[in-house]
């Protein structure tokens, strides 16, 4: 496939459609791409993330290849 021919081909379709439902299909998708997954968490995730990103900062956490060597 080549994504260039394939996105001229798009272009053309959409310059050539009246079709609102067809235009607004298409900029749901685009937003829906570009829509930030933090929003969506409960701060309750969000304090969980920003405190492994903190502990992984100051180096408290082992590698996943130690843990299993550990219990094996």
């Amino acid at each position: 496939m080549d994504i260039q021919l394939e996105k001229l081909e798009l272009i053309k379709l959409l310059a050539e459609t009246n079709d609102e439902s067809i235009i607004r299909s298409i900029k749901s998708i685009f937003n829906k791409k570009q829509k930030d997954f933090w929003n969506d968490l409960t701060e309750e995730q969000k304090f969980e993330i920003e405190e492994g990103e903190r502990q992984i900062e100051h180096g408290e956490f082992i590698l996943f290849e130690d843990l299993i060597k550990k219990y094996k």
